[in-house]
């Protein structure tokens, strides 16, 4: 099981120590490192800072949000980076849900998400090939575009730069099961929200026809410290957010997951608590039995113990959420 670091995307600012972190995850051996983006800060310019100033380790989004760019954009980024880096880039996305596409992005949420990840998939990937100019005529994506209120003078391109990789890694970031499984054939590899070393029956008829290679990368915050509780906080605190706050009551994908995990009524109580103006309560109504086996918290013993857990199971590569160079060197030599 390979270790990555996973940064997340910015909150009120830039984090100065973003940079450091990575490079000394390097150092210690870990393979990857991640950025996020939301409706702040985007994933890739602050991949591009991180790639100047490393030199070996991989560099991944997870996950870059499908809305926020057409497909060609995307994949422009990709292979830009790409060629930078020397051959490092790894392009995870996502699409997010109603409340952030409508609301931020200022575009209709798809009505058939499956169709349109395939679709938005489809197109990188003709990029990437460069085999011929890109056309696509699908229910979301259209190249050249037809639409009515288009002139028809639109001509299918290929891409001007060469990409360095036809196959530059594609992960997707999907909650729902149909989505999961669409991911083991349309993807090289899968970007779980949360992951429960206890719980993999969950993802088991998703990950049926899981082929050779493909990658399961999720992410745990991670933190060595004597107060398992007190270590737990950041974990609730992100778990309240996402549960409570990212996505309505009638149609939360985090909310789902977790039902579908075994905490369907806690899942609930904490989006009423949340949605009512009481954050701090819904952040306290997290469970910690959930929240501790979704991370890695506690002492380094306990850590340790835990860790083999992960290791048994499907996952190859754990995307760790650490804020401290001690977390992750002991990480690091745990899992040599």
């Amino acid at each position: 099981m390979r270790l990555g670091l996973a940064l997340g995307y910015w909150g009120r600012g830039p984090d100065p120590g973003h940079v450091a972190l990575a490079q000394e995850a390097e150092r210690l051996g870990y393979d990857s490192v991640w950025t996020a983006e939301a409706w702040g800060s985007d994933a890739f310019t602050p991949l591009t800072w991180i790639a100047a100033q490393t030199s070996r380790i991989r560099l991944g989004t997870a996950v870059a949000q499908m809305a926020a760019r057409s497909p060609v954009t995307t994949a422009m980024h990709a292979l830009t980076l790409d060629h930078l880096s020397g051959g490092r880039m790894m392009l995870g996305l996502g699409l997010s849900g109603p409340q952030v596409v409508e609301g931020w992005y200022g575009r209709p949420f798809p009505r058939s998400p499956l169709t349109a990840t395939r679709e938005y998939v489809e197109v990188i990937r003709q990029v990437l090939r460069r085999e011929g100019p890109v056309e696509v005529a699908g229910r979301f994506h259209s190249h050249p575009y037809t639409g009515e209120d288009g002139t028809g003078l639109g001509k299918a391109l290929k891409p001007i730069t060469h990409p360095l990789r036809a196959d530059l890694p594609i992960l997707l970031g999907a909650e729902g099961p149909k989505n999961i499984a669409q991911t083991t054939r349309i993807a090289d590899g899968w970007l779980p929200l949360y992951w429960s070393p206890l719980r993999t029956d969950v993802y088991e008829a998703s990950l049926a026809d899981v082929p050779e290679g493909f990658v399961i990368a999720p992410m745990a915050r991670a933190k060595v410290c004597d107060d398992v509780a007190e270590g737990l906080l950041p974990v609730k605190a992100m778990l309240g957010f996402y549960i409570g706050g990212m996505g309505h009551a009638a149609r939360n994908f985090h909310a789902a997951l977790m039902a579908r995990m075994g905490y369907e009524d806690e899942a609930r109580h904490i989006q009423e608590l949340f949605l009512a103006g009481r954050r701090e309560e819904a952040v306290l109504a997290v469970p910690d039995a959930f929240a501790d086996e979704i991370s890695l918290v506690g002492p380094r013993a306990r850590i340790a113990e835990r860790l083999e857990l992960w290791r048994k199971g499907p996952v190859t590569d754990l995307l760790v959420l650490a804020p401290d160079p001690h977390t992750l060197r002991a990480l690091a030599e745990l899992n040599a």
